[in-house]
């Protein structure tokens, strides 16, 4: 495990046991994650008369969500579907099965929040057939793709996709594809070992009362998942980019993307595939909260520094935990903030190097450069404006990979000696002089030229 000052170990404790104390939680354990592994941890409160640990089990709730979500992210990556791809094509025979599987992990596709009949997070749960017989048209609630709608049920109709598309259980699916290969051996439906109970905390009094925690059945892939502060480590990492062979870290960027946010003023949360975006003082962390009767618990990663963190505790409500969390990330970079890399020389592919410097779009002056890794970055020389990196395909052809320019191409146009001429970007010409005659700008240049 990583160390961290003397100084911050101590500001974290007291963050947690600040929380801890007036949320009024049995128990509470949280951990800060950095370049990948586990850099702190700390617990208030009992399990069974003992103090938490890193191996002590707490139900996660709707994390269970984003590790169902990877799973439907490499059936895409492999080939076996496409985001686009309506239900009706993998899963046929529901009363939605227009609702595209970008829809359904997004939260967008207008479904209902929770299942008919009892509530599910209190209840036993049925089976597919069970849950897909009471799901009638009045079970869309928006028109898909209108807005953001947080749907349990849609994530109970990807588990099912999985299971279809797998020949086995979403639970095992999750196991062998993702659990396994981050080593987060402790992760389970039913919770086994030292584990805590839920509880709910009297508003008025400083008593409790057990919460019940059933197998959720055809429910199960939006909350059924115990899990632990070592396994939830591993977790948190994988969503800042240390994704190991379970996914790339490009499709791991896809899935921090936000497909949708909550417009009703400066946006504070958002949804992308499968994880929750939240803006915290001006940082933007990725993640999942969850909670089930009993229990509450959160992941949040900031990807521009890497640090992340995670909060368990075994109370119906009262703690913060998503404001918990992003405190732990925000101490934790403020008392360590992380030093800049160090810069050394790199080599240049061949043929790079004659077109970097000035180029123009229009009369507005850009600067090409290449970065370490062999892309190209291409920004206004002054100023706000368009920017982007750009990653080779073939020949003079770039994937933009960011900003405006994200998924066009930049050709670069050459002359019969092979010196570059211009750039065609998305239909926009870069010269290396403001609109050169002699190169196809759209729509001519003046004849009589540049005038006083």
């Amino acid at each position: 495990m990583a160390v961290m000052l003397p100084t911050t170990e101590h500001a974290l404790l007291r963050r947690v046991a600040t929380e801890q104390s007036t949320g009024r939680a049995p128990s509470l354990v949280a951990a800060v994650i950095r370049d990948g592994e586990l850099a702190w941890w700390g617990a208030r409160g009992e399990v069974a008369g003992a103090r938490p640990d890193t191996g002590t089990l707490y139900r996660i709730g709707s994390i269970t969500k984003s590790l169902v979500a990877v799973v439907v992210l490499r059936l895409r990556d492999e080939g076996r579907l496409a985001l686009s791809d309506p239900l009706d094509t993998h899963v046929p025979g529901t009363a939605f099965g227009e609702l595209t599987i970008a829809q359904l992990l997004s939260h967008t596709g207008g479904l209902t929040s929770e299942s008919p009949g009892s509530w599910w997070e209190r209840s036993p749960g049925g089976d597919w057939d069970d849950l897909n017989g009471d799901l009638g048209r009045e079970e869309l609630k928006h028109r898909p793709g209108r807005r953001f709608h947080y749907s349990n049920v849609g994530y109970g109709v990807l588990g099912e996709l999985v299971a279809r598309l797998r020949g086995t259980s979403w639970l095992d699916s999750v196991r062998t594809e993702v659990l396994a290969p981050l080593g987060m051996h402790r992760t389970t439906d039913r919770p086994t070992g030292a584990h805590a109970q839920g509880f709910a905390v009297h508003p008025f009094a400083d008593v409790v009362l057990p919460e019940p925690a059933h197998d959720a059945g055809a429910m199960a892939p939006a909350g059924q998942l115990w899990s632990c502060v070592d396994d939830l480590a591993a977790f948190t990492a994988f969503v800042g980019g240390d994704t190991g062979e379970v996914l790339h870290p490009d499709t791991v960027a896809e899935m921090r993307e936000a497909a949708m946010i909550d417009d009703s003023g400066p946006w504070s949360a958002g949804y992308g595939l499968g994880l929750q975006l939240a803006r915290v003082h001006g940082t933007r962390l990725a993640g999942h909260t969850g909670s089930m009767p009993g229990f509450l618990a959160t992941t949040m990663t900031d990807p521009a520094t890497g640090t992340g963190a995670l909060a368990l505790a075994n109370a119906t409500g009262g703690v913060g935990i998503l404001s918990l969390v992003a405190d732990l990330v925000a101490t934790a970079d403020e008392q360590e903030p992380r030093l800049p890399a160090e810069w050394r020389p790199a080599p240049v592919p061949d043929g790079l190097l004659e077109l970097t410097g000035l180029w123009h779009w229009g009369p507005a002056p850009h600067h090409l450069r290449v970065l370490p890794n062999g892309w190209l970055d291409l920004r206004p020389a002054a100023g706000a404006g368009r920017a982007s990196r750009f990653r080779p395909l073939d020949g003079d052809r770039w994937l933009g990979l960011d900003g405006y320019y994200s998924g066009e191409t930049l050709t670069v146009h050459r002359n019969t000696d092979g010196t570059a001429r211009y750039l065609d970007l998305a239909t926009f010409i870069f010269t290396r002089t403001p609109y050169d005659p002699a190169v196809p700008v759209p729509g001519g240049v003046d004849d009589g030229g540049w005038r006083g």
